[in-house]
């Protein structure tokens, strides 16, 4: 009998797009279609929402333990998006990608410079795009939750946000969510078959040649 193959490392496919893009959509239905595709949980200072989970939508902590994680590098990334804190758990990630599993992560551009930096033979980044600047603020005003103070802090966010899409590996804009979603998955699709992360599995037919 055969022995079986090596697996493979994971990839840790990174998404990021201006609130609104429709970013979380898109990795909720990655996550839907692929059921080993594990998600980041990420810590952040602010409270939870009605409904919200401790360990399975964030990780909450004080502002003095997020910082302490920080500065002892128990957090791969970290940011402060309007006031509040969010970054990625180390150790999770690590043993995750180690054991051949991919990762999908929701984190802004400064947070994927700093998971690149980290992990940067793992990293597959995604840049979520809207149809329009119009389309895009229509979308934050159909939100109840956001008054318009915030919709033009967000909407000054996104612009910001957008400036960095060059520095991702993919672009897609959201203009029909079925597309954008099947475009997502060809990204991971593909990123999971690179030679560079099949090495283990290539090296069982030629042993003997470098990879």
């Amino acid at each position: 009998m055969a022995a079986s193959l090596v697996q493979r490392r994971g990839v840790c496919l990174v998404i990021s797009a201006p609130s609104g893009a429709g970013k979380s959509t898109i990795a909720n239905a990655l996550r839907a279609s692929e059921p080993t595709l594990k998600h980041s949980v990420s810590v952040t200072t602010r409270l939870p929402r009605p409904g919200e989970v401790e360990g399975v939508h964030y990780y909450y902590r004080t502002r003095a333990q997020f910082d302490s994680m920080a500065q002892t590098g128990e957090l791969l990334e970290w940011a402060n998006v309007f006031g509040r804190g969010y970054g990625t758990p180390r150790a999770p990630v690590e043993e995750w990608l180690a054991s051949g599993r991919d990762m999908v992560f929701d984190i802004d551009w400064q947070g994927h410079r700093q998971i690149r930096a980290a992990l940067p033979a793992d990293v597959v980044s995604l840049f979520v795009l809207p149809p329009s600047l119009p389309v895009l603020e229509q979308r934050l005003r159909s939100r109840a939750s956001d008054d318009p103070e915030e919709i033009v802090r967000r909407m000054s966010a996104a612009r910001d946000e957008i400036a960095h899409w060059h520095e991702f590996d993919y672009l897609i804009v959201n203009a029909e969510l079925d597309r954008a979603i099947r475009e997502a998955l060809a990204v991971l699709h593909a990123a999971r078959l690179t030679t560079a992360r099949q090495r283990m599995v290539g090296r069982q037919f030629a042993p003997d040649l470098e990879a």
